[in-house]
């Protein structure tokens, strides 16, 4: 999967609208309302998606981090009522799955490209929550 947007706003603004704790939590409630992560957004880092009164998720790894130019965050498997499970068939299915955030400096503006692996029973949630999840991050990077 692929999604874009054009934001009217330097590269570092969409950074940090993308990965500080308050911005994060508004962006993302286009996937779940309530959804926030457990990081340091540092190479190498685990990372805990959480949401929701029960705190499942999903449980990751920060694969790559390029300051102010791209982020790829490697899935392992999800955490149900606060337990991490990597190694169930369940989730086996999200080993391996990458979800890259490109950011790319336009004369002052910045293009903000996602490609993520998909996983066909969630095909058509990504491309509905997506778009959202993009416009939100666009809006809050564009006011003052």
């Amino acid at each position: 999967m692929n999604f874009k947007i054009l934001i009217d706003a330097p590269r570092e603004k969409v950074w940090n609208i993308l990965w500080e704790d308050a911005t994060y939590r508004q962006w993302t409630s286009a996937f779940s309302e309530g959804s926030y992560a457990v990081t340091d957004w540092k190479e190498g880092s685990k990372v805990l998606f959480l949401g929701g009164e029960d705190g499942s998720g999903m449980v990751s790894m920060i694969a790559a981090n390029r300051l102010h130019e791209y982020m790829s965050i490697k899935h392992l498997g999800v955490v149900k009522e606060g337990v991490e499970d990597t190694e169930s068939e369940e989730v086996k299915k999200w080993g391996g799955i990458y979800e890259n955030y490109t950011l790319i400096d336009l004369n002052g503006k910045t293009e903000l490209i996602i490609d993520m692996d998909g996983i066909e029973e969630y095909l058509d949630f990504f491309q509905e929550a997506w778009p959202k999840a993009l416009a939100k991050v666009k809006e809050l990077a564009e006011s003052v």
